[in-house]
């Protein structure tokens, strides 16, 4: 009985501490955005998204982006179509220049899961119009902010494919 006595404290402190590393991600809010349609639009010129600023779910295009770091903005109805696949979208709205913003963004699209294909499933890219500096997207779920925090960014990274309408797709380079 004596050593059951030791071992119990033992016990419950190891489990405090395990429970405290999974806590980590509790401090960050990423809240579902309400369910909408995942269809195809007829055209990539059709409205698509679900109203929010930058979208996260919605209508959007046929067709996805290649999972990569771009220089250029790309179209909102085709990235929304990443979502939907699990895809991460990395977006930021910097016409200063935000290198070290960016960066927190690449590293993170780096951490993503990858695909059957070994391909990262997350892109990065510039979009104007965002309410804040950065942007970090799951399909219905949304992260922003002016500076990018990596740990915000992997604990977002750690509901991938949870809420996609067709999670778990690879993503081509």
């Amino acid at each position: 009985m004596l050593r059951l006595s030791l071992v119990l404290p033992l016990l419950s402190v190891s489990l405090l501490a395990c429970s405290s590393e999974s806590d980590d991600c509790e401090r960050f809010d990423f809240p579902l955005a309400p369910q909408v349609s995942a269809n195809h639009t007829p055209t990539c010129a059709s409205a698509c998204g679900n109203g929010l600023s930058p979208p996260n779910a919605g209508p959007h295009c046929s067709s996805t982006l290649a999972c990569q770091t771009y220089d250029i903005e790309q179209p909102t109805c085709v990235w929304l179509h990443n979502l939907e696949h699990g895809h991460g979208v990395f977006l930021y709205n910097c016409p200063e220049g935000c290198p070290d913003e960016v960066a927190k963004l690449e590293q993170a699209r780096n951490e993503a899961r990858a695909g059957s294909n070994g391909v990262r499933r997350a892109l990065v890219a510039p979009a104007s119009g965002l309410p804040n500096r950065v942007a970090a997207l799951l399909w219905r779920r949304t992260y922003l902010a002016d500076t990018a925090d990596p740990e915000a960014l992997r604990c977002l990274l750690k509901l991938q494919d949870q809420d996609a309408p067709e999670p778990g797709l690879s993503c081509a380079q």
